[in-house]
């Protein structure tokens, strides 16, 4: 659910250069510990021999720092979002200076020990402290500081960057996302499209030195280049997590292009052929969303005809009287029928539910932990729609997954890798079926199977659509990060791998002045991006998984395990080892299987797979591009 953030712990702590900035974004080769150990020798080994005693010492104390330090991060993130002040601000920036601080000093310290021998919990939280920073500064004093002045201004022009429309209008990226998802005006459209991208031109030569000086400082905590240091964070070689996202890319594609040639078919009549080809790419700026990564507010321009479910969440809240309160009781309700303890009492006294009149907030919906303990909170201006009662149920995810792994070490307070924590969250709403609306009273009746292709095109819409965006952002990156993209090339490369994954293309003509990825937050906020792409997958496996255990007998996309306490048993006893283990070990104890498998995503929307290829053969439809 792209629509929310988690602020766990280590998420709190904030910026890009700290301690796991998601879920989980720090895990180094484990599993291979012994065989590429030396592989990866420190650039900063020390004359002085260090022993097996004096790493254990300097984790321990690195652990209670950082845990410390996450509790003056975590308030002081909190009171900024809450308050929205310029002393509060202030307040977030200097911690967040200290956090970065820290972890950079902590990260190039573990790697002064990582050919030490050492017990294999000691060894993966010292893994996990090396690897820990996304954008690692080098030592030089000098260069440490341009790249910190560089990750602001990058920053700094993404946030303020607007477009002013022809008519005069100058409007914020969330005001143009909006009017994109809403006009059918394909030359506005375009407008705004190619408006967007311009304030990322700038970001040009100061993302191509972010590179040089993040490489080098990649260099100092012993990885070849960054793009090693990213990939190492996922319990096995970085070449075989490369390889183990072209398998999972493999098994899902044959869905997605069913789907691109439906929606390109639909879009061509709803535009012409002048606008959206018949064949080839689709233009980017019809489907519907700044980036076409997700392409759900095109549905009533592709939905089947008779695909109305009969029913409207929205107007069934209103009708039976929820407001926000009672929107997060009943979520919470969700996970106490699964066996899981009610929310402490500080959640409902500390939480946001509603957007103040009287000041400034975040209103991102967001989940977090202040204490590591118990104090778990989510933070949203809650409107009373269908689609909040499902962000509300994925937030709460995140809290009981916190409050599952409150007993394990400071450094293991986190998911199994950082696809886990947006994935629990997603599985969850995945529960929110006709079947448990009506289950809870919301709903008398369960529409007929006849119902279910609208309500699955509309999932794939922005699931499965979302796929192969969520894969080539970090292809683009770590090809960059390695030297294979130079900056020569640096968005005719980006064109090149959206064309091939997406099948999306520019709507106007793109050159080397441009700077197409630098209009994603993400390639300027230096946030990684493929824990989406394998959200997307878990999100899957663990729903068809946990049906199984409550041995639901129908469609994988009618069940919801609402209720069953023996999925919500296997459920917990996952989100009970958070980081401590390798993730494939974490996710054998729900699923069986160390691997994942991306064939649940084919099960929940096989019968959508059967109506989509009959639409395009009837059609006419040549698919591909």
């Amino acid at each position: 659910m792209m629509s929310s953030s988690l602020r766990p712990a280590k998420l709190a702590l904030g910026i890009a250069l700290a301690l796991s900035l998601s879920a989980c974004q720090k895990d180094a080769d484990t599993t291979n510990t012994d065989t590429h150990k030396n592989d990866i020798a420190p650039a900063v080994a020390e004359a002085t021999v260090v022993t097996a005693a004096d790493a254990i010492a300097f984790i321990e104390k690195a652990e209670a720092e950082l845990a410390a330090l996450s509790l003056e991060a975590n308030r002081a993130e909190w009171i900024y979002s809450n308050f929205i002040t310029e002393d509060t601000a202030s307040l977030s920036a200097a911690v967040n200076e200290k956090v970065t601080a820290t972890s950079v000093r902590l990260a190039t310290e573990a790697a002064k020990y990582a050919s030490v021998e050492l017990d294999a919990v000691n060894t993966r939280k010292l893994n996990m402290l090396r690897s820990a920073i996304v954008l690692p500064s080098p030592m030089d004093p000098a260069k440490n500081a341009e790249l910190a002045g560089i990750v602001a201004e990058l920053n700094g022009l993404y946030g303020k960057g607007k477009y002013c429309l022809a008519d005069g209008r100058c409007l914020t990226q969330p005001e143009l996302s909006a009017l994109m998802a809403e006009s059918r005006d394909p030359e506005l459209l375009k407008e705004i499209w190619a408006g967007w991208r311009d304030i990322a031109k700038p970001m040009r030569p100061l993302f191509e030195r972010e590179v040089v000086l993040a490489n080098e400082g990649a260099k100092d905590l012993g990885y070849a280049n960054l793009s090693e240091l990213w990939r190492s964070q996922y319990d096995m070689a970085p070449d075989a997590f490369s390889a183990e996202l072209d398998r999972l890319w493999g098994q899902v594609k044959p869905l997605y292009d069913s789907l691109h040639c439906y929606v390109r078919g639909e879009l061509n009549e709803q535009y012409g052929d002048e606008v959206v080809p018949k064949t080839g790419p689709i233009p980017a700026h019809v489907l519907g969303n700044m980036w076409a990564q997700q392409w759900g507010t095109v549905y009533p321009l592709v939905a089947p005809k008779d695909a109305d479910p009969g029913y409207d969440v929205t107007e069934l809240l209103a009708a039976k009287g929820y407001d926000e309160h009672k929107m997060v009781e009943q979520a919470e309700g969700f996970f106490t029928s699964l066996g899981f303890d009610k929310l402490p009492d500080t959640f409902w006294s500390r939480s946001l539910f509603v957007q103040p009149k009287d000041r400034d907030v975040v209103c991102h919906a967001s989940a977090w932990d202040l204490d590591n303990e118990d104090d778990i909170r989510i933070k949203m201006c809650i409107q009373k729609t269908a689609e909040d009662f499902t962000v509300i149920h994925h937030e709460l995810g995140h809290n009981f997954y916190q409050r599952a792994y409150k007993n394990q070490p400071f450094i293991f307070k986190n998911s199994a890798n950082d696809g886990f924590h947006e994935a629990i969250g997603d599985t969850v709403a995945l529960s929110i079926t006709p079947k448990y609306l009506q289950q809870i009273g919301l709903l008398e009746q369960v529409p007929d199977a006849s119902k279910d292709i609208g309500l699955l095109l509309k999932q794939a819409l922005d699931k499965v659509a979302f796929l192969p965006f969520g894969l080539m952002i970090d292809q683009w990156r770590w090809k960059v990060f390695a030297g294979e993209i130079t900056p020569q090339n640096y968005n005719q490369a980006w064109w090149d791998l959206r064309v091939k994954y997406q099948g999306v293309m520019a709507p106007v003509e793109r050159t080397e002045a441009d700077f197409d990825p630098g209009a994603k937050y993400h390639v300027p906020g230096n946030v990684p991006y493929t824990r989406y792409f394998l959200a997307h997958i878990l999100q899957f496996q663990f729903h068809r998984s946990l049906c199984d255990i409550a041995q639901d007998k129908g469609p994988v996309h009618r069940c919801s395990i609402y209720g069953n306490q023996q999925a919500g048993a296997k459920l917990n006893q996952m989100l009970e080892m958070g980081a401590s283990q390798p993730w494939p070990e974490a996710l054998a104890v729900t699923t069986g299987s160390k691997e994942m498998d991306a064939s649940a995503v084919l099960d929940y929307f096989a019968p959508l797979k059967t109506w989509l290829d009959k639409e395009n053969t009837e059609a006419g439809r040549t698919c591909g591009w």
